[in-house]
């Protein structure tokens, strides 16, 4: 009963984020589209920088995989981490094979979205982290794979913990192009 409850509130506070508007100029094809428990976040992808990358991440969106899922690992003035659709813990990934990394010379920034990874750069999967704030400590160690476009103020909401207790969730996640 508590579960019913629990789907049916995750389902009234989506509502309101699936009415909204995507931003003008979005690249549609590039973008995804996250419904979480706080709110819409639009990522841009980059699929200048880490084309394959990007590829998996809309093909997780496109097969349910991200849906779900919750922010595992969201630490204060850091970044919120999400995309284990396997365990939901952080040590799950998907069933492709890891990428090789793809890093580039664009900064860890506010609401930069990179790609999670073990300690070999070639063992990206599915996980990816939107950036609080600046993380030059991870330029060129990590894969940019895009950026936030529309939803900080989401983000931000975010509920934090490494694990985090009764964390906030990815509710759906489409590519923006696949939106009717």
């Amino acid at each position: 009963m508590i579960r019913i409850f629990a789907v049916l509130a995750a389902l009234v506070f989506a509502v309101p984020a699936l009415a909204q508007s995507l931003p003008a100029g979005l690249d549609k094809d590039n973008a995804i589209v996250i419904d979480t428990t706080k709110g819409r976040v639009v990522i841009q992808l980059r699929p200048d920088l880490a084309p394959k990358h990007a590829e998996r991440i809309k093909q997780l969106a496109r097969d349910g995989y991200y849906n779900n899922v919750p922010f595992h690992r969201v630490i204060e003035g850091f970044m919120a981490q999400t995309g284990d659709g396997q365990r939901f813990n952080g040590t799950g990934g998907s069933k492709y094979p890891n990428l090789p990394a793809e890093f580039s010379s664009v900064p860890f920034t506010r609401g930069v979205v990179g790609m999670a990874r073990a300690n070999d750069p070639n063992s990206a999967n599915s996980q990816f982290f939107i950036m609080f704030a600046d993380g030059a400590f991870l330029n060129n160690k990590y894969t940019v794979v895009g950026k936030v476009v529309s939803g900080m103020d989401v983000v931000d909401k975010i509920k934090r913990g490494e694990p985090v207790q009764d964390p906030d969730k990815m509710i759906k996640v489409q590519v923006a192009s696949d939106i009717k």
